[in-house]
């Protein structure tokens, strides 16, 4: 006879061991844009991501995970309720494989929603190849931003932020007021501060 092997307990919110539970921090914070966050398959399970702490933190934003998706699919989320999607992404201007975006614009931030990719780099402009309807978007890129707060895990530039960090910048701006999704940065601080107790090698003074 078998012997069943019992599972840790795991949190139904945050989607983590109980143990590890990071809804402390979630911020509850309301924006006039809407937020869609298209996760990358391999950053679900990963315990270091911020997106889930964003999408809970942030009120009626969307979590959808994939790296190709359904074409009438993604149309309906980008565009759902009427919004102007934008694409919080850099500029790719020197990669032939993508088209130039089309020129920014500037609507009110109540008729905007900000499409985040939380993805890595290499990831992220895969998932850009594979869904012609995100290379179609008009973009905001984030410029002269402070470090990052990311010590937990490695960028290739101290400017790289996480996507809970673009994401919390990007509203912000499209808000009109950058200390409007300040309690997200700070959410973030704590959630840094908890996953880095798990590694002594951040710890070290």
């Amino acid at each position: 006879m078998s012997q069943s092997i019992s599972k840790r307990p795991t949190c139904a919110s945050c989607l983590r061991a109980a143990s590890a539970c990071i809804c402390r921090w979630i911020a509850q914070v309301e924006t006039q844009a809407a937020l869609l966050v298209l996760q990358h398959p391999l950053e679900v399970h990963n315990a270091k991501n911020s997106a889930r702490l964003l999408h809970l933190s942030v009120a009626g934003s969307e979590l959808v995970v994939g790296e190709t998706f359904d074409a009438a699919q993604l149309e309906a989320l980008l565009h759902a309720d009427g919004r102007e999607p934008v694409l919080l992404y850099p500029d790719t201007a020197g990669d032939p494989l993508l088209p130039a975006p089309p020129a920014p614009i500037a609507p009110p931030a109540g008729q905007v929603r900000l499409v985040v990719l939380d993805a890595t780099w290499r990831k992220s402009r895969k998932m850009l190849y594979l869904n012609p309807a995100l290379q179609r978007l008009p973009r905001l890129a984030l410029m002269n931003v402070a470090p990052s707060n990311y010590r937990i895990r490695k960028a290739h530039a101290p400017h790289q932020l996480s996507s809970l960090e673009a994401a919390a910048l990007a509203l912000g701006q499209l808000e009109g007021d950058p200390e409007a999704c300040r309690p997200l940065l700070d959410a973030f601080g704590g959630f840094v501060q908890q996953q880095a107790a798990y590694d002594p090698h951040l710890n070290r003074s």
